[in-house]
This record gives structure tokens, sequence and C-alpha cells, in this order.
């Protein structure tokens, strides 16, 4: 039976550069403009919590070279009142200054989803199709995003978003701190609105990211089973294709 036409649209978002932003993932806390002394104070303890916040994920980057993990990935459409969800498994690694992210996904279907050299490879067993699309000039911005709360630095991501404390929240019995991103550059923003993070402060990486669009979609992935700097196999990272399989590339 074939998909319905809104997965089959969603699928080429997967495929995207832009879904990189997704594998991994906001409301601004604004202050007043003359904040009186119990507000300044709540700015004070927030700027306090966001510093060790990012300490501690530029501490885990550090040390960070592979992270394993099973993922939810929900993806929510507005216009249609619906949500997608699919399950399965993330692999990401650094090695020799390169970054390479693998999801297999088993749940609702098989599908394999490949970043490695500068280019996404999305395979579809079902149809025995692969399509691929190079990040080419946007490499280093579609990388920046793979290790969004992921294994990247806690301060490096001051230099693209203005980044909030929002306190800390329970998530799978994890008292995560909670930051809120939003994109300093308008080009973004017309594709990002806000993305938030729940970082485990143990780990000092991320356990749920949620990214949402202008228009109200969001994406919401949710991280369990989280192993860090355990060996990677090295075909995690290679598509087990067929003599048939169909290599398309959409961009060009």
């Amino acid at each position: 039976m074939n998909p319905p036409l809104h997965r089959n649209r969603r699928a080429s978002k997967w495929a995207a550069p832009s879904f990189a932003a997704c594998l991994l993932l906001t409301i601004a806390v604004q202050m007043p403009t003359r904040p009186s002394c119990a507000a300044a104070f709540l700015f004070d303890a927030d700027s306090a919590g966001l510093n060790r916040v990012l300490n501690q994920m530029d501490a885990a980057a550090k040390t960070i070279r592979t992270v394993e993990a099973s993922v939810v990935w929900d993806e929510y459409q507005r216009v249609i009142n619906d949500t997608d969800t699919e399950k399965g498994r993330i692999y990401s690694r650094r090695e020799n200054g390169e970054i390479q992210v693998a999801v297999d996904f088993t749940d609702p279907d098989k599908k394999y989803v490949v970043y490695s050299g500068g280019k996404v490879q999305v395979y579809q067993p079902k149809i025995d199709q692969v399509n691929e699309y190079s990040a080419g000039k946007n490499r280093a911005d579609v990388e920046s995003f793979l290790v969004l709360g992921f294994g990247g630095g806690g301060h490096d991501l001051l230099k693209s978003f203005d980044v909030t404390y929002q306190g800390t929240e329970a998530v799978n019995g994890i008292q995560a701190a909670k930051l809120e991103l939003i994109p300093k550059s308008t080009h973004l923003r017309n594709n990002i609105a806000r993305i938030l993070l729940w970082i485990d402060p143990d780990k000092g990486i991320s356990i749920q990211q949620q990214l949402f669009e202008p228009g109200g979609d969001y994406r919401l992935a949710r991280y369990s089973g989280i192993q860090i700097n355990q060996k990677v196999p090295d075909n995690v990272f290679k598509l087990k294709t067929t003599p048939k399989t169909r290599f398309l590339s959409p961009q060009e």
C-alpha cells in the first residue's frame, strides 16, 4: 500500500540538508526594559544557569567521539493537524576531523539516513531508491546542526543563536536543563523559528530536541539508552543497498 501523500513530502524534507537541524533541535524569556530588583535577580540567576549549562556542553565536546542512542522522532504538520512518528537508532562520530551521522529507522517503515563526506543519503528499501543531497557550500552550517546539543560545544551556540536558559524540566526521569535557541540570521529564521534543547547535566548532551518552523510545524526528537564513546562499526555509515538500487540527486 502506498504511503499517504504527506508522508512522501516529509521523506523529501528528511533528505534535504536542512534535515540535519532536525536530528538534532524554545519561548523567549523577555526581560522588562527596566527590570525590578526581583527581575534583575532572575536575570542574574538565568545567566548563571545558562553559563553553567554551556560549560557542561563545552566539557563534553572535548571528550565525545561517538554517540549512539535510540530515537523517537515526531513530525507535526499544523495545516493537517497530523503527527508522524518514526523510531530507530542514531549513531554519530567524529573521526579524522570528519563528522558522520547515521539513523536506522525501523518503525513504521525501514529507512536509512546517512551523512558522510558532506553528503546526505536517504535509502528507502521498500522502493529500493536512494536520494542524495550535497551540503555543498553550506557544509559547515549543516555539520554545526548535526552536533547541536549532541557533542557540539556550548559557547559555540552563541555565535549563531540568542540562547536563553529556561530552568530545568524532567525528561525520562532526568532533570534536564532547558535551553531556547533563536537564530540570529534572518535567512535562518525564515526556515527555523526556534529550537529547544534539553541537556542532561551529567553527560552534557541533549536528551530531547525540538525544532519549530515559522508556520507552526515542528520536529521533536527524543533520545534514550544513550551510549558515549563506544565503538561504532564502520558499516553503520554505509548504506546496505542492492544491485538494482536507484540513486537520484533531486538537487540537480
